[in-house]
């Protein structure tokens, strides 16, 4: 029986979900499948995987071929890699403790990375969280100086007012001040 690794369609419309099963070649695509190995979320971010390291490594050890899809999500997981390392056990190029070391180190490798594009994006968020505030306060600086100047220009109107209210009743008060002399 020819063997398949692909992904099985599951979840609501726009928003898909998927089993990693092993199934017959001749088998749809949702219908009958051999085993469960796993799970596929591309809706999260990262895409999340959940997956049964070891059946997944015995079924491609077996010989089922992963789809284009699968085969990158087993290559990510490292069921590809020890697979490789496996094979060079089985030929004597080293030994299994020298496998699971190489294997420790790609993985630890990996994580190191994941690490980094993590520290990255949360330094740049807060880069672009303190220039938001940056250019917030050059926004709000702009504004408090045009209401304060807006404010001198009302209480130097105000003053020319007053003055000019104050000067209009001294002239009249000092014109009918010399009539009564």
């Amino acid at each position: 029986m020819a063997t398949k690794i692909r992904l099985q369609r599951g979840g609501r419309k726009s928003y898909a979900f998927y089993s990693i099963v092993v199934a017959d070649v001749r088998a749809p695509r949702d219908g009958k499948f051999t085993e469960k190995i796993g799970t596929y979320n591309p809706n999260t971010n990262p895409a999340t995987v959940d997956l049964n390291f070891d059946r997944a490594l015995y079924w491609v050890e077996c010989g089922a071929q992963p789809t284009d899809t699968v085969r990158n999500i087993l290559s990510d997981e490292g069921v590809m890699l020890m697979k490789h390392l496996r094979g060079g056990v089985r030929k004597g190029a080293f030994d299994e403790a020298a496998a699971q070391a190489k294997f420790d180190a790609w993985k630890k490798a990996k994580e190191a990375g994941f690490n980094s594009i993590k520290a990255d994006e949360a330094k740049a968020k807060a880069a672009a969280k303190a220039a938001a505030l940056e250019a917030e306060k050059k926004v709000n600086a702009a504004k408090a100086q045009a209401i304060a100047e807006k404010k001198a220009a009302a209480e130097a109107e105000a003053k020319a007012a007053e003055e000019a209210v104050a000067a209009e009743t001294e002239a009249p008060a000092a014109e009918e001040a010399p009539a009564e002399a």
